[in-house]
């Protein structure tokens, strides 16, 4: 399949920006800023590449308003560069969709609901009570259990699985006696689920995924969570059930949030750490320890129990 190409207006028109230079210069690729090459568009959004601005071989580059009297090729000056790269970036994309052969198989329940636009990859389960909205896509080997709900254009990747049991036991001397999951998992639009994600669907009320969620790989999220809008979630992170989540957290990769708490709107939590309380006002939070010789670590641990 040949690679597409356009001309850089056609990329200025498409993310808005002000032309810099020929408009007529092809573009049938995007690279790094430092290792383009004759053909490709590129973009400085971090200061630290900057050293690579005027040496750069790419024949276009977006770049701020800061930095346009910098620019020493052709380019696109925009707000913000990165945004504007990533919607670059889905007209190079090959395989806007993977699975156009009609004859893989998946199972839908008889009383589940799929909208003849959404696009289903091969030995993907959708179970009982399922919906799934308008343009949504989902990825090969996925599974929505039972009673999933997911809204238009969100994207669910492979091995995914959506509306599992969530951990409820009632302990009863010597055992545990299963508490059945009632509820529902529901997921708005333009939310995409990385790579063996797991949330479970509610115990009695449900669970929820807002609008424009974005989970990195393997991120779990459990029972009645509810996880606001525009939030973002790296990698390995996990979330206990019950918790109450605002608009636009943002998590680093390996970090939890324990079940039952409240979390505001603004929240940025950095990587490996571990909230434990609720957390009412918007901000970054922070835990990490870094890594010590056993013995430094000792020490340093006394002082930590010291400190008031």
């Amino acid at each position: 399949m040949s690679r597409p190409s356009y001309s850089l207006k056609d990329l200025a028109d498409k993310v808005k920006g002000k032309l810099v230079g020929d408009p007529e210069v092809v573009i049938s690729n995007i690279a790094t800023i430092q290792n383009a090459s004759s053909g490709c568009i590129s973009f400085l959004a971090n200061p630290k590449y900057k050293k690579f601005l005027k040496e750069s071989s790419a024949s276009a580059i977006i770049v701020s308003s800061e930095l346009s009297n910098q620019l020493e090729t052709p380019g696109i000056i925009t707000d913000d560069p990165y945004s504007a790269y990533a919607i670059i970036s889905s007209l190079f994309s090959k395989h806007q969709n993977p699975y156009t052969d009609k004859s893989v198989s998946y199972f839908v329940h008889e009383s589940a609901e799929v909208d003849d636009s959404a696009i289903i990859g091969p030995n993907v389960y959708i179970g009982p009570e399922c919906k799934i909205g308008r343009n949504s896509i989902l990825h090969a080997n996925t599974s929505l259990v039972m009673n999933v709900e997911i809204g238009k254009h969100t994207i669910v990747h492979s091995n995914a699985v959506l509306g599992s049991d969530g951990f409820g036991y009632a302990p009863d001397k010597k055992r545990y006696i299963k508490i059945e999951q009632l509820g529902k998992l529901i997921i708005g639009d333009n939310v995409e689920i990385g790579a063996g994600c797991t949330i479970d669907r509610g115990a009695i009320e449900n669970t929820e995924i807002h609008d424009g969620v974005k989970l990195d790989n393997q991120v779990h999220v459990a029972h009645n969570v509810i996880l606001g809008e525009n939030s973002a979630i790296a990698a390995s992170c996990a979330i206990a059930g019950s918790t109450i989540i605002g608009k636009n957290l943002q998590m680093g990769g390996l970090s939890g949030i324990l079940g039952h708490l409240e979390i505001a709107d603004d929240v940025f939590i950095g990587a490996h750490t571990l909230i434990t309380k609720s957390i009412k006002k918007s901000g970054n939070y922070v835990g990490i320890m870094p890594a010590q010789e056993h013995n430094d670590w000792a020490k340093s641990s006394v002082f930590i129990k010291k400190r008031k």
